[in-house]
């Protein structure tokens, strides 16, 4: 059983956020990081049974900025 799980959170292109797990198949998307976090706890609760759930949910924001020289 792990105790942690890693997600990668982007901006979308359509505005909003998007999250996927690494090494696990768990995608989902939200209009803000505060309501991200929610569907992200949810994503998990509902992808493993309680006693293999991870304890701990680590998220990577990543992102892209621009600068014009």
């Amino acid at each position: 059983m792990n105790t942690e799980i890693l997600f990668l959170v982007e901006e979308s292109q359509e505005g909003g956020y998007i999250a996927k797990a690494i090494e696990h198949s768990i995608f989902t998307e939200a209009d803000t990081l505060e309501e991200l976090k929610i569907m992200i706890k949810d994503a998990v609760e509902c992808h493993f049974e309680e006693k293999e759930r991870p304890k701990l949910i680590h998220l990577h924001i990543v992102r892209d900025e621009v600068i014009v020289a």
